[in-house]
């Protein structure tokens, strides 16, 4: 589980090592650290410019996923396919092709909520990177049938909020997100806005529900990427005041004139906002869900991260007593764009293992009789096949999987190509790969041009991006699900993965490849 060249060193820092051949493996510094060096590491270019090396480069406008190498991923799992038999359709080799695989979900308690994909875009709030590629996301997962979470801090952080009493009265960029996908869903997935301990001091979910008919709403306990609240930098002496008056921590103090003074000078060009942690507790959750489900919310989730087990077990069992419509749990080394880089790396459960812990919790529940949750399991996963891994290691407990990094770089990458389309750049490679034209290079523009007619002209080069990559995940999991012979997602249980190595089979109790169906592979060889 090594991994030294990211210690002190990290293309997520910018940072680099003066002799990258000779690292010590347990510190990071290069073997020999002389006189002389100008601060190339991170310890150096710590000496400089101090606690803006704890984030990762440049803030804000990338997303970042830490790189450890936990000794058991997803990688080590393998899909089990079949040559016999078919799960959810009829045995028959005319129909029982991928194309008839049904990769829909659903989730909710006694209301449910139809999906086209199993997938959850979990919070994706107040960081620019978020609202800079918010048309894309919202659109692309409108039109894709996905449910996309407004995260944590976009009150707060909106300029234009107007704050009475310690109240939001208005946020245009709420307001804004959440019309976006109103206006383009078909009534599959859902848009969800998320709540922290300052949300909830604004009063941002009774705003959402009561002003912008919101029917869902999250409660956030934390997230795979750290084990604190959220940070985002602030560029100006008067934005620090602003957030500071809201009630966020703001550092350094921006009210001290010294400080100030400071700013001005050049010393540093940022402050940093942070959120406070919440203080979980039994009687506290229970009454918050069914304080907001009296205020008109029709839909209550709980996201929490990727803490010690002892507080997974508490949000299984609190989810379960208050009886609410999703748990999102999220494992360490996921993506997010404002996390500090040491601890995006080296603190948390990893996603395997809270997998696999999260479904024997689930499974204490339900043998106990209680109510089990639908559940989303969180933490790196990007393609189809992990999907797939994902939902097996819980069946028959988890429904969806939470996916924001991935598809905040499908947004990215169709708005920068939508640019270069409409600039006339479209040159070289590219050019000569996809063609110059919005129809040529982006495979499914065509289709929803026939599905939205005029409106297509409304769909921004991001959201084709979101929608075209998740056409992708369709397919990719509906060919994973014919060669493992299921062809519904109910389906999908633990047999049908296999660990690689006896500590991923030890892990998450899934069967060590060598092991998995032993007994009947006997079986058929001893009949006669």
């Amino acid at each position: 589980m090594s991994y030294s060249l990211g210690i002190n060193a990290t293309d997520a820092t910018r940072t680099k090592n003066r002799t990258p051949k000779s690292v010590c493996p347990f510190s990071g510094l290069c073997s020999v650290c002389i006189e002389g060096c100008p601060g190339l590491c991170e310890v150096g270019s710590s000496a400089l410019r101090g606690r803006e090396m704890i984030y990762p480069q440049p803030f804000g406008t990338m997303t970042t996923a830490g790189q450890k190498d936990y000794p058991v991923d997803l990688s080590h799992f393998n899909i089990m396919g079949s040559a016999a038999g078919a799960y959810g359709i009829e045995a028959d080799s005319d129909k029982a092709i991928f194309p008839a695989v049904d990769v829909s979900a659903q989730i909710g308690g006694k209301n449910k909520i139809n999906l086209k994909l199993p997938v959850v875009i979990p919070g994706l709030g107040s960081t620019k990177v978020a609202k800079d590629n918010w048309d894309g996301l919202a659109i692309g997962a409108a039109v894709s049938g996905v449910i996309l979470t407004i995260g944590e801090n976009v009150c707060g952080m909106d300029p234009d909020s107007e704050i009475v009493n310690g109240k939001v009265k208005k946020s245009p960029d709420m307001e804004r997100r959440v019309k976006l996908y109103q206006e383009w869903s078909d009534g599959h997935g859902c848009i969800v806005v998320q709540a922290n301990v300052e949300d909830d001091r604004l009063g941002v979910l009774e705003y959402a529900i009561k002003e912008l008919g919101v029917e869902a709403v999250e409660l956030k306990w934390g997230q795979g990427a750290k084990d604190i609240g959220g940070e985002v930098k602030l560029h100006s002496i008067e934005r620090a005041l602003q957030l500071k008056s809201r009630g966020y921590l703001v550092f350094p103090d921006p009210e001290l004139p010294e400080v100030q003074e400071a700013f001005k000078k050049g010393a540093f060009k940022e402050f940093e906002r942070h959120s406070r942690v919440g203080m979980v507790s039994r009687e506290g959750f229970i009454k918050r869900v069914k304080e907001l489900r009296e205020f008109g919310a029709k839909y209550v989730f709980l996201k929490t991260g990727a803490y010690r087990p002892t507080d997974l077990a508490r949000a299984v069992k609190f989810a379960s007593e208050a009886e609410i419509d999703l748990l999102t749990v999220d494992g360490a080394g996921g993506g997010t764009g404002m996390s500090p880089w040491r601890m995006m790396n080296e603190w948390g459960i990893p996603t395997v293992y809270i997998a696999s812990l999260l479904y024997e919790y689930l499974k204490e529940i339900d043998m106990q009789g209680g109510y089990v949750p639908s559940v989303a399991i969180a933490g790196g996963f990007a393609l189809e096949d992990q999907i797939f891994k994902g939902l097996a290691l819980g069946a028959p407990y988890f429904n969806v999987v939470g996916m924001a990094r991935a598809p905040l770089t499908a947004a990215m990458v169709g708005k920068t190509l939508g640019n270069l389309i409409k600039e006339g750049k479209v040159a070289g490679d590219l050019a000569r790969k996809y063609g110059t034209s919005y129809e040529q290079v982006f495979v499914l523009a065509e289709t929803l041009k026939k599905t939205y007619g005029k409106d297509f002209d409304k769909i921004p080069p991001a959201a084709l991006g979101v929608y075209t990559y998740f056409d992708r995940i369709k397919v990719g999991l509906q060919q994973l699900m014919c060669g493992a012979r299921k062809f519904t997602l109910k389906h999908i249980d633990r047999s049908d993965i296999a660990a690689l190595t006896k500590e991923a089979a030890d892990v998450s109790g899934i069967d060590y490849v060598m092991d998995i169906d032993k007994e009947e592979a006997l079986k058929i060889l001893r009949r006669r």
